[in-house]
C-alpha cells in the first residue's frame, strides 16, 4: 500500500510541476524588416532562410503583415507579394498588423479602424488560396488603447470583423538587436555580428525565464507563452538558435489557435495607458502589482542600445 501511495504522490507531483511548456512564435512587420536594404536577392534569402528554420523545426509560426509594405509609389510590388506567399506556401499563418503601422495612442479610432480594413485586402486573398481565413490582429507597438473607451471601441470593432487579438507574453527588444546587427553587417564586422547574435539568444533566454516567473507568480503555473519577434536579418540568422534555446528549456511549439486556448487569455485587463507592454505586465498591473514585481526584468546591453541609436 505504501508503494502505491508513493507512486501516487510522485504522479501528482509530475502533474503539478511537469506541466507541458508551450510557446507560439510570432513575427511582426511582414513581409520583411529590411532596414532600407533594397537588394531583392538579399530580401529573398532572408525570408527563405527564416521560413526554412521554422519549417525544419516544425514551428507553426504566424507573421503579421503591414500591407503598406507591399506597395511602391501606390503600385503593388509583385516581388513583395512573392515574399509574403513564401510564408503562406510554407504552411505558416498570416495576420493583420494594419496597413501603415499607425500608433493607436495618437490616431483616432475612425482613422485606425480604416487602416485595419485597408490592411486586410491582399492578406485575405493569399490566405483564401490556402483555405484559411484571416483571423488574427496584432496591435502596432502593442498599443491597444490608452483609455477604456478607446480600448473597448477597438475590441468591439475587431470582434465585428471576425478578428481575434494576438497577444504577446514575451515582449523584448529584438528590434534593437536587429538594428545593431544590421549596422555591424554594414561595417563587415563578422566578429561583432557573432557577438550580437550570441548575446541576443542569451538575452532572450533571460527574458523567457523572467516571464515564466511572472506567470508562475500571477497564475501559479506555466502558461502558453507567445513570443514577439520581427522578420529581420538577425532573426533569419538566429531563429534556429532561438528554437534550440526553447527546446533546451523544455518547450514545444504551438500555433496561435492553440496558444490562446489557455484560460489565462480571458483574464480581465482593467488598467489603461500609453504603454506597449506584455499581456503579463497588463494582467499584473490590473491585479495591483507595483514596481517591485517588475524589478528583475532583463535589460538590453548598453552596447546594443548605443549601436542602435
Amino acid at each position: 500500500m505504501r508503494i502505491f501511495i508513493l507512486i501516487g504522490l510522485a504522479f501528482s507531483g509530475l502533474l503539478a510541476f511537469g506541466q507541458q511548456k508551450q510557446v507560439c512564435f510570432t513575427f511582426d512587420d511582414l513581409p520583411i524588416v529590411s532596414y532600407g536594404i533594397k537588394d531583392t536577392v538579399y530580401q529573398k534569402k532572408l525570408v527563405e532562410k527564416l521560413v526554412s528554420s521554422l519549417n525544419e523545426n516544425k514551428v507553426p509560426a504566424i507573421g503579421f503583415v503591414n500591407e503598406g509594405g507591399l506597395y511602391v509609389n501606390d503600385t503593388i510590388d509583385l516581388f513583395k507579394i512573392r515574399l509574403l506567399k513564401t510564408w503562406a506556401n510554407a504552411g505558416l499563418d498570416l495576420g493583420n498588423h494594419t496597413f501603415s503601422h499607425p500608433d493607436y495612442n495618437s490616431t483616432s479610432f475612425k482613422e485606425y479602424s480604416l487602416d485595419i480594413l485597408k490592411g486586410e485586402t491582399i492578406t485575405k486573398e493569399i490566405l483564401k488560396k490556402q483555405g484559411k481565413p484571416l483571423t488574427y490582429f496584432r496591435h502596432p507597438f502593442l498599443h491597444a488603447g490608452n483609455s477604456k473607451l478607446k480600448a473597448d471601441s477597438l475590441t468591439e470593432f475587431l470582434v465585428s470583423r471576425g478578428y481575434k487579438v494576438a497577444p504577446v507574453t514575451i515582449d523584448n527588444d529584438d528590434y534593437l538587436f536587429a538594428l545593431a546587427y544590421k549596422r555591424s553587417s554594414d561595417k563587415k564586422d563578422t566578429r561583432l555580428k557573432l557577438q550580437i547574435g550570441r548575446d541576443y539568444v542569451d538575452y532572450m533566454e533571460r527574458k523567457l525565464t523572467y516571464y515564466e516567473n511572472q506567470a508562475n507568480r500571477l497564475f501559479g503555473r506555466p502558461i502558453n507563452q507567445i513570443l514577439l519577434l520581427h522578420a529581420s536579418s538577425l532573426n533569419s540568422d538566429f531563429t534556429e538558435s532561438l528554437i534550440s534555446m526553447f527546446k533546451k528549456n523544455n518547450y514545444t511549439f504551438i500555433n496561435m489557435n492553440k496558444a490562446i486556448e489557455d484560460p489565462v487569455f480571458k483574464t480581465n485587463i482593467t488598467v489603461y495607458g500609453k504603454w506597449g507592454i506584455s499581456w503579463l505586465d497588463r494582467w499584473a498591473l490590473s491585479q495591483g502589482k507595483k514596481g517591485d514585481f517588475f524589478k528583475d526584468e532583463p535589460t538590453t546591453p548598453d552596447y546594443i542600445v548605443n549601436l542602435a541609436k
